[in-house]
């Protein structure tokens, strides 16, 4: 009886063992950048909207002593528990220097995302510092440098997981982390109707660890983004608006390219209406259609991406619905058209 006993014991034992041993190994492939689902990074579409969310330097470039946005993702919506994020951004002018021409702004990021039965995600927070530099004294010329600071805590929920045995619990279900990053921003705009922006980003350069189980074997890999934006003022009232993007991230590669035209429905002194629409492809994976709206001080997006990726069997073609809103203080109610993008000195 006794021996049954500890038979009983040591199956039971190793069941618990295997059992961790095979979620370890799960949360490992999902976290691996060579899988589209992974969840080490927050990840939208919508790079223009909300430019902080895809470069620290665009942090402060913005009619303007305030910016403040909110956007949300919901992708793979046919397919059970999607995966959903949310953000929170707000920037502020810290300094400006008419004299030098140059200007200090303060970003803030908030995050979460969520995915799956154990809803596995990350939340976390991220704090920029950057600094703007006129590079001429015909201010159309300008260079942007920052630094990144990100706190956070990825982790899962086994409370809709059925134990054999109930008492059986995962000591640890998440880990935190603190991550760091950089980026430096271009901005040219030699005329009225041309303006050009560039950007180089890199996160997660100290790879944090986010190991569960005591594996010691899951990083934050280390993620560079570049960007090109032009945009060109064909006639009175319309900007064709060419883009290229690319993400590099361990194995895992995104690029994105496409175009958007903007027409100018009134930039009256009391008002500016503007609205848009872009057509953007993700290389293998995806076809994006962007929708937005600006007036005065607030900027209204959303997008479409439809999945043709091999995920297209289970996803069905459904990609991701994101929204976004972003609100700036401008003194004057009024987006200044002639000016570049960014606090005026």
């Amino acid at each position: 009886m006794n021996n049954t006993k500890a038979i009983a014991r040591n199956i039971n034992r190793s069941e618990r063992t295997l059992w961790r041993l095979m979620l370890a190994m799960a949360f490992t492939l999902s976290l691996s950048p060579t899988n589209k689902a992974e969840c080490q990074d927050i990840h939208f579409s919508q790079i223009d909207i909300n430019p902080i969310l895809f470069n620290p330097a665009y942090s402060g470039f913005f009619d303007g002593t305030g910016r403040f946005g909110l956007a949300y993702r919901n992708q793979w919506a046919s397919v059970s528990k999607a995966f959903q994020t949310v953000a929170a951004t707000a920037e502020m002018s810290l300094a400006r220097r008419r004299y030098y021409r140059d200007g200090l702004n303060l970003g803030m990021i908030l995050y979460s995302d969520r995915a799956g039965t154990l809803h596995y995600g990350t939340t976390a927070g991220n704090i920029i510092l950057s600094y703007y530099k006129a590079l001429g004294s015909s201010n159309n010329n300008f260079v942007s440098l920052a630094l990144e600071s990100s706190f956070g805590q990825a982790g899962f929920n086994t409370s809709d997981i059925e134990m054999q045995d109930p008492s059986d619990k995962l000591e640890n279900t998440s880990a935190n982390f603190i991550s760091i990053g950089g980026g430096v921003a271009w901005f040219y705009q030699p005329n009225d109707e041309v303006y050009l922006k560039l950007g180089l980003s890199a996160r997660n350069i100290n790879k944090p660890d986010i190991s569960y189980l005591e594996l010691r074997d899951a990083f934050i890999e280390r993620k560079m983004s570049l960007y090109a934006r032009l945009e060109y003022r064909a006639w009175s009232n319309v900007s064709l608006l060419p883009l290229v993007a690319c993400m590099i991230q361990n194995n895992y590669r995104e690029i994105l390219f496409g175009g958007d035209v903007k027409y100018y429905l009134s930039e009256a002194s009391h008002q500016t209406l503007i609205a848009s629409a872009g057509i953007h492809y993700r290389w293998r994976d995806a076809a994006l259609v962007e929708l937005a709206l600006e007036y005065n001080a607030f900027i209204f997006a959303l997008t479409y991406d439809a999945n043709l990726s091999k995920l297209t069997p289970a996803s069905k073609s459904i990609g991701s619905f994101e929204l976004g809103i972003v609100y700036r203080m401008i003194k004057n109610k009024k987006v200044n058209r002639k000016a570049m993008p960014c606090p005026i000195i």
